[in-house]
């Protein structure tokens, strides 16, 4: 890759589409495969399990709209990064930035590069296989390399060059991958509502009571699995004209994921009684996959899961070194890292630094613990983002908005409250409950070390900038 060799700003030049299909690519990914059946446990009834869905989908909308002000008004690179910043100070804007890169974008894609060679083991066995042949035994964090791991790295460092090379390339091969996963995933509904053998009579047959406490619990795992809808804020500062084309891309991305997510689940339904859908292990996918075409089904899904990963892999190389890129700007991260590259005007800095960090996590096997440990804080960020569209609007009433959300201030108080009451709900689990029967501390807890963990660093970068 060419080392870049300026600083300077982003050029325009995604429009509403290119930037909805990154918001597309995000979200739907592994979270739909294995988040249903978790689902089903908690709402043994099929209308209230739809029902937690459609839930999740207009607190996402309601999420986006709310964005949309935002990235309107600040039409900058780094999505919640700039939010923050400006409504509370460095401090909350660099451990939302801190945390981005060390796991939720360069986790994510560790942990999704390692999918996809798994699948793509179906067809090439090698690519599959996890037995290291290589091993860096350092202290506490050993490094292995297998074949599995190495394909992952070689995904990663691919996407990485092509979005390294241009907006242009990266837009062109994002576009494809998304456009053939919700291809694929549209032509494997309505096939299997033309000619899969259900009913629809499953979804008047429930399997136990519905309490409310489990309806929330349910809802807190439908919003993770929601997660990402907010991408295209990331990428705001090379939209054109940002002020109408961010709120379009938000508002045709999420809703494109709704649709998809609710008429995946009323298949699911429609294939397999709630009852049967809780107790599925691994990909429910696959296993309706194999009701509706049989033998046929594991090549099938194999495809389209690969494509599926392609896209997911390829919106978050897109999307989160535009965060890094922000904090190096501000001086808040490695000066290096607000580099434009001359003549493919991106942050390559970044990408390569993004890519060099997902490759020890895939390394280290630390992915998927770091996307456990951290997917609290996707909700809390976001709460706080959200929270910011009040600030702004008590803060500055006199200053342009070239849009205004939907409902204000109801629908984002109402997203602000969810996220806040998911939160509690998730450390209470982790941290009370825990102290209470003496037992291992949960993924939030963890979760709130990595994030702590950013302190000292803004202490270094902060005392770095001092005159």
């Amino acid at each position: 890759m060419t080392t870049p060799t300026s600083i300077g700003t982003l050029e325009r030049r995604l429009g509403p589409w290119d930037a909805a299909a990154i918001v597309v690519a995000n979200v739907i990914g592994g979270g739909i495969l294995f988040t249903p059946p978790q689902v089903a446990a908690a709402v043994p009834d099929p209308i209230w399990f739809l029902a937690v869905w459609l839930a999740g989908g207009a607190l996402a909308f309601a999420g986006a709209m709310a964005y949309a002000e935002l990235a309107a008004l600040r039409p900058k690179a780094g999505g919640e990064y700039v939010y923050l910043d400006a409504a509370y100070g460095r401090l909350a804007a660099f451990l939302t930035g801190w945390t981005s890169f060390v796991a939720g974008f360069a986790g994510a894609i560790a942990a999704s590069a390692v999918v996809l060679a798994f699948y793509l083991g179906r067809f090439v066995p090698i690519a599959g296989n996890d037995t290291p042949f290589l091993t860096i035994p350092l202290p506490y964090v050993p490094l292995a390399l297998s074949p599995q791991s190495t394909i992952a790295i070689a995904a990663i460092w691919l996407l990485s060059w092509i979005h390294l090379r241009g907006v242009g390339p990266g837009r062109l091969v994002g576009n494809i991958l998304a456009g053939l996963k919700v291809s694929a995933l549209l032509l494997f509904i309505a096939l299997g509502f033309a000619f899969g053998t259900g009913s629809m009579g499953n979804l008047s047959q429930a399997a136990g009571p519905v309490a409310p406490g489990s309806w929330l619990f349910a809802l807190i795992a439908v919003m993770f699995t929601y997660a990402g809808w907010n991408a295209a804020s990331y990428v705001a500062e090379e939209i054109r004209d940002p002020g109408r084309n961010v709120p379009l891309a938000l508002a045709i991305g999420t809703a494109a994921v709704i649709v998809i997510y609710l008429l995946l689940n009323l298949l699911y339904i429609y294939v397999v009684p709630v009852g049967q859908l809780a107790a599925v292990q691994g990909s429910v996918l696959d296993v309706i996959a194999d009701r509706l075409l049989g033998q046929r089904a594991g090549n099938i899904m194999g495809v389209v899961s690969i494509i599926s990963l392609a896209a997911t892999i390829s919106a978050m190389v897109f999307a989160g070194p535009r965060v890094y890129f922000a904090m190096a700007r501000d001086g808040l991260f490695f000066r290096r890292m607000a580099s434009v590259h001359p003549r493919y005007r991106t942050p390559a800095a970044a990408i390569v630094a993004q890519a060099a960090w997902s490759t020890l996590l895939v390394m280290s096997g630390g992915a998927r613990a770091l996307t456990t440990y951290t997917g609290f804080s996707v909700v809390l960020f976001s709460g706080i983002a959200v929270l910011a569209l009040f600030v702004f609007r008590m803060r500055e009433p006199d200053a342009p908005r070239p849009y205004k959300t939907l409902g204000y201030p109801v629908v984002p108080g109402i997203f602000v409250l969810a996220s806040l009451a998911i939160v509690v709900s998730a450390l209470w689990t982790d941290l009370v409950v825990p102290m209470r029967s003496d037992t291992e501390l949960g993924p939030s807890a963890a979760g709130l070390l990595v994030i702590a963990l950013g302190l000292p660093l803004y202490a270094l970068f902060t005392a770095r900038n001092r005159p």
